[in-house]
């Protein structure tokens, strides 16, 4: 019998979302001959007409299993699922992992009967949680010896081991394999550490985890692949509730998807899947597209055409056949241009005043601009930053994952909790206790002018919404900070104090609106602390509220950044307290409360980036600003633009996998599951690598590519990547149009 089932290939911007969504609709929207089957369902199947168990499912209930790769195309999907059948059918669109999440908690009671846990509600913990607690139960292992071997430091193996439980979750395999596969692939390589070793210790940690009710995204998934999928009672469950499966971009999906969409499918649920032969972004990642294509063959296979014809994907191959034969003679088009310098310096100034000439001359608008990069440096992203916005042009930074504690307004609530809470006194200083005054000294405004984020997007004081915190209007600024954090502020490890400003000689210098700004601070302080004395300050998260309220928010709109900096702040201590409640209630800890807000502060001043708040985006359209992003980040958003900067073209980093590769991510594919790593392989991946990048990006700009090139990258070594090949291929075009303009007979 013909499969139901749908498996549309394509590459990007080919349609294959839209085409995933029109058959969404055709399964909860039927046709008419199908709508008649409610009432004529004996009659046609006496004809012998197949009739889809999902066409008649209820419009409260669809049965539908929406996937989408990220987050970020989640919503996306969901939103247009929903504008699509006019609301009438509600959707819960899901990532993979977030998926399995869910179903591993609401099936908690059932693994606990089975693996014979502790009866408690499980709480999941963030990756930067994880870290430190996985740090802690092995510090006594991790000796000195074991990071020589291992050749870099505490945090960074930590982060490698936790990396191998998650990988192996992802392929299917079980934790206690790991020492067999990491054995078959790591052979005799004496530079890594042994792998009973490595094993022992996610062993170690996996038991500490589920014995206190701890999620982490790699155990989430082995207990959904080694547990639940395997069940009947949750078997049945599932075929109950999802009677078809719609999944886009599958190519970016762990194994364990597969496992998912087999079950369902052996038991009659149709799905439609969507696949990128150039996709593959989280390849490296956990991602297995080569064995999630094994699907293929249950389903009826639709092949979209190609790129839209206002991109440029067609000269794709063009391109991608002058790097793999570099000496055959090939033109680029004409919408490849170049911009070539000898350092790197001079490569930012000349591409920012590049972009901004463009817009400015109305050539382009500023959301038509992306700037992509192998690798984005603080310096590159500052100079870039800094010289658009002083031609009044914003700049977006695609998913900036900068520490929390960069922005001054968490470092500042941060000094507030050491002057509040007794035995933090060694966390503060001069310096922070100054930049605390600035900016908890914020002027109350009228509602009026009071939003930040108006005057941001206003064309004509268009600023960076990042610097936006220098914009705002303090009664106490930083001179007169520095000066009363000089004569006002007592150091001491248990109670450091800030004096009445009449301690400074000379305090008639701070002025009056300082003064007064001053004084308030004092009093809420004061009246903090003996709050907090008197227990009536139920946790810091309390303490970090009612300081938002009192001096940050005011009644105002604070900027999208800076508003998502508190909330990430404010979840995030949720999440650690909510964690150090359930350790403690688990074995009571020796140390008191204070040593727990102690070690968050320190997590934080440490620059640990944490998760995202939710929502991530900003409510409303999109803003008008040019988007700044590595190659990663602007594959995974699946954004388009009209033109394309790409920096740093010389860079080597263009084939190689960076931060989207962890270690040991090659030996959990299926096709190849602890088989040994060679430079053939390698030097194979970087290959597929580069065409993958190259088919993607192109097919996503559809006027004009910059191959932004300095001879020297920023350590002063010369750049010889693999895209200079199509560098001097570009030049040499402009080179001979410069000799047509200076012939005589032009």
């Amino acid at each position: 019998m013909v499969s139901h089932s749908v498996w549309i290939v394509g590459t990007s911007r080919s349609g294959k979302t839209a085409r995933l969504v029109e058959q969404f609709c055709s399964w909860v929207q039927p046709e008419k001959q199908y709508t008649e089957s409610f009432y004529t369902e004996k009659s046609l199947r006496k004809k012998g007409v197949h009739i889809p168990e999902f066409l008649y499912l209820k419009q409260t209930e669809p049965g539908v299993l929406v996937l989408a790769a990220n987050d970020d195309n989640r919503r996306e999907l969901g939103d247009i699922i929903v504008a699509s059948t006019l609301g009438k059918y509600p959707v819960r669109a899901k990532t993979p992992l977030g998926f399995f999440q869910d179903e591993v908690i609401l099936f908690w009671p059932l693994l606990i009967n089975s693996l014979k846990l502790k009866a408690q509600f499980p709480v999941r913990l963030r990756p930067e949680t994880e870290q430190e607690l996985a740090t802690k139960l092995w510090r006594s292992q991790l000796d000195e010896e074991i990071l020589r071997i291992a050749g870099v430091n505490e945090s960074r193996l930590v982060r490698r081991i936790l990396d191998l439980l998650q990988l192996a979750a992802y392929s299917g395999v079980a934790c206690e394999d790991i020492a067999q596969i990491l054995t078959r692939g790591l052979g005799d390589n004496t530079t890594t550490l042994e792998p009973e070793f490595l094993a022992s210790l996610l062993l170690d940690w996996r038991n500490w985890c589920l014995e206190r009710g701890l999620l982490t995204y790699g155990i989430i998934t082995e207990l959904y692949s080694q547990h639940l999928l395997s069940d009947r009672n949750y078997q049945q469950h599932l075929i109950k509730r999802y009677q078809a499966v719609l999944a886009d971009d599958v190519d970016d999906y762990p194994s364990v998807a597969r496992l998912l969409f087999e079950l369902l499918l052996d038991q009659g649920a149709v799905a439609a899947f969507s696949y990128n032969p150039d996709g593959a972004v989280r390849l490296g990642l956990g991602a297995d597209p080569n064995y999630l294509e094994g699907l293929a063959e249950r389903c009826r296979v639709e092949i979209l055409t190609g790129p839209p014809p206002e991109s440029l994907g067609e000269q794709a191959k063009q391109m991608v056949e002058l790097l793999t034969e570099p000496m055959v003679l090939l033109s680029l088009p004409k919408t490849v241009h170049s911009i070539q310098t000898t350092s790197r310096a001079q490569l930012l100034r000349q591409t920012a005043e590049e972009i901004a000439n463009a817009i400015q001359s109305q050539q382009v608008k500023p959301e038509e601009v992306a700037i992509i990069a192998p690798g984005l440096d603080a310096i590159a992203g500052y100079t870039l930053v800094e010289i658009l916005v002083k031609q009044n042009i914003q700049v977006e930074s695609l998913n900036d994952q900068r520490p929390l504690v960069s922005s001054p307004v968490i470092r500042a609530l941060l000094t507030m909790l050491a002057l509040v809470y007794p035995g933090l006194g060694r966390l503060v200083d001069r310096d922070a206790v100054a930049e605390m005054l600035v900016v908890l000294s914020r002027k109350q405004q009228s509602p009026e002018n009071s939003s930040l984020l108006t005057d941001a997007i206003n064309p004509k004081d268009a600023i960076n919404p990042k610097d936006a915190i220098n914009r705002v209007s303090t009664d106490i600024d930083p001179v007169r900070a520095g000066l009363i954090a000089d004569y006002c502020f007592v150091p001491h490890p248990d109670r450091p104090n800030l004096l009445p400003v009449s301690a400074f000689e000379r305090w008639d210098r701070i002025g009056y609106a300082a003064t007064t700004a001053y004084n308030e601070i004092l009093q809420w302080l004061e009246q903090q602390r003996s709050q907090q004395e008197l227990r009536l300050i139920p946790s810091p998260i309390s303490l970090l509220d009612r300081a938002i309220v009192r001096f940050l928010w005011n009644g105002s709109n604070l900027p999208y950044e800076q508003l998502a900096a508190l909330r990430e702040l404010l979840e995030t201590a949720q999440h650690y307290w909510e964690i150090d409640t359930r350790l403690r209630q688990i074995a009571p800890a020796k140390t008191t409360p204070h040593t727990t807000l102690i070690e968050f502060i320190q997590l934080l001043r440490r620059g640990t980036i944490t998760a995202n708040p939710y929502p991530v985006r900003p409510i409303g359209g999109a803003r008008k600003a040019v988007t700044l992003a590595t190659i990663f980040q602007y594959r995974s958003s699946r954004r388009s633009h009209r033109w394309h900067f790409w920096l740093d073209a010389g860079s080597p980093l263009w084939a190689k996998g960076g931060a989207a590769t962890l270690f040991g991510a090659p030996f959990f594919l299926q096709d190849r599951l602890g088989e040994p790593w060679t430079a053939e392989d390698e030097k194979l991946a970087e290959e597929q690598r580069l065409r993958r990048i190259l088919t993607d990006l192109l097919s996503r700009v559809s006027e004009r590519v910059y191959l932004c090139h300095s001879d020297l990258a920023v350590n002063g070594q010369e750049q010889l990547g693999p895209l200079l090949p199509l560098v001097n291929a570009c030049v040499t075009v402009i080179s001979e149009a410069n000799e047509k303009l200076r012939s005589p007979a032009s």
